[in-house]
């Protein structure tokens, strides 16, 4: 019984090694949904691979994801974001969304032309490789509706089959495709092996599971990262949307890598304001293996295909797009670009290639708030390894304004050398405190040194 114990212990502790090596920080990539909704193609994910390889990949930026819907036959000129299946007079579903024998869908060749023939995401996972960078897929929680209806047999699991697993009362409130699994019933738990199975073998390195931490489903969530275990390939798991609620910290540190604490989020000022809120409920809850997610970076060219807006470069101010960049660095945010980054302005790939930005975000230790009011806030973390810190600071006002920061109640008590971290240079050395003029909704990043 000990032996059985200590066995148990061992794979336990594995487990949050295993989380640890995925994501000792917080994860950098592309995602295509913010530019292309559900209608990417695969020569779109490589023209993006493509600039992350030539471009930010020195700087640590490494996975690409192909968001929602690769199952789904895009008409040309369609952005149709989340097409509702109908049943025909026999029970069968439209749009039949691309799916083998086994209950799993599969990418649509149309769409990824590589995938023809059963091939799945193979090709495209291996061209990523190529580059030196890492695989990621979005997928919906739960098994295809279309697959309960065609009583497809689950792989691994002898006699059971697609309508012995789902939970039909477990539903996505935006998009009709699937329903939950009840992973009390023999089957579900295979089901799920058999999809990760499936991604390994694609060399999928990162999965984006949706519509399932809003409400938070516990058991499934477990079953998605038993599965990755089982699986023998090291997975990222990334969950959404937000709300994820903050009284399930410890269990979504244990089973997820990343998760969102918002829906999603846009290029809007408000939308901004609203995500130092919830930011500020879970400081201290991120670190090595487990990250709350601030959602996709609104830089660069959006809604190219939906889903959001016309067509347009974020809508963001240049002030508001440093002050976007500065807070998920600071917090330590998942850095998930969702612009098309071929078409990026010089503005777009100075944001993501500033070295010593990408280092507080990558390496700052317990970043929390030190006040926040309506006209400023700051934000600040630990520099590993030294008496250091980094500080930003956000002019929320309507106006240019002087933000003052009190370097007494950030632990200083002699003379600092302050160094802007986006300017790249030391602009003094101070005592008390520092003052700087930044324009309205602009930020400033700060490396402080005692002297």
């Amino acid at each position: 019984m000990k032996r059985l114990y200590l066995f148990f212990i061992g794979l336990a502790l594995s487990g949050a090694l295993k989380a640890q090596q995925i994501a000792a920080t917080p994860p950098m990539g592309w995602n295509s949904y913010n530019c292309f909704g559900s209608a990417v193609h695969e020569d779109e994910v490589k023209s993006n691979a493509q600039y992350l390889a030539k471009n930010l990949k020195p700087y640590g930026w490494q996975y690409v994801v192909v968001d929602f819907l690769w199952s789904y036959d895009n008409p040309p000129g369609s952005n149709i974001g989340n097409p509702y299946q109908k049943n025909l007079q026999d029970g069968s579903f439209v749009p039949w969304l691309t799916m083998d024998k086994w209950g799993r869908l599969m990418p649509q060749p149309t769409k990824f032309p590589s995938a023809f023939g059963g091939k799945g995401f193979k090709q495209l996972g291996d061209y990523i490789h190529s580059l030196g960078l890492k695989f990621g897929i979005h997928v919906m929680r739960g098994i295809p509706r279309q697959a309960v209806w065609a009583k497809s047999p689950v792989l691994g699991a002898k006699g059971i089959t697609a309508d012995m697993v789902a939970d039909t009362t477990s539903k996505c409130e935006w998009m009709n495709h699937m329903y939950g699994l009840d992973m009390s019933k023999p089957g579900a738990q295979e089901y799920l092996n058999s999809i990760l199975a499936l991604y390994a073998s694609w060399g999928v390195d990162f999965i984006k599971v949706d519509d399932i931490s809003r409400p938070y489903h516990k058991a499934e969530i477990e079953g998605y990262h038993k599965a990755i275990v089982n699986s023998k390939r090291p997975i990222m798991l990334s969950i959404s949307p937000g709300e994820t609620p903050v009284k399930e910290a410890d269990h979504v540190k244990q089973y997820a890598n990343q998760w969102r604490m918002a829906d999603d989020f846009w290029d809007s000022w408000k939308e901004l304001l609203n995500m130092f809120n919830y930011a500020r409920n879970w400081q201290g809850i991120g670190g090595p293996g487990h990250w709350p997610d601030c959602d996709m970076l609104q830089i660069g060219k959006l809604s190219k295909r939906g889903p959001v807006g016309p067509e347009r470069y974020s809508k963001f101010t240049d002030d508001e797009l440093y002050t976007h960049m500065t807070f998920w660095c600071i917090f330590r945010s998942p850095l998930m670009m969702g612009g098309n980054m071929p078409e990026n302005r010089p503005i777009d790939l100075k944001l993501l290639s500033n070295n010593e930005v990408l280092a507080v975000n990558q390496h700052g230790q317990n970043p929390k708030e030190l006040y926040h009011n309506n006209d400023s806030m700051v934000w600040y973390s630990q520099v590993p390894g030294s008496k250091d810190i980094y500080v930003a600071a956000f002019n929320l006002k309507e106006e240019n304004s002087l933000v003052t920061l009190d370097l007494t109640a950030l632990g200083f008590k002699g003379k600092v050398q302050v160094r802007d971290l986006w300017k790249k240079q030391n602009v003094g050395t101070h005592q008390g405190d520092y003052k700087q003029t930044i324009n309205k909704h602009g930020a400033a990043l700060f490396r402080l040194s005692p002297l």
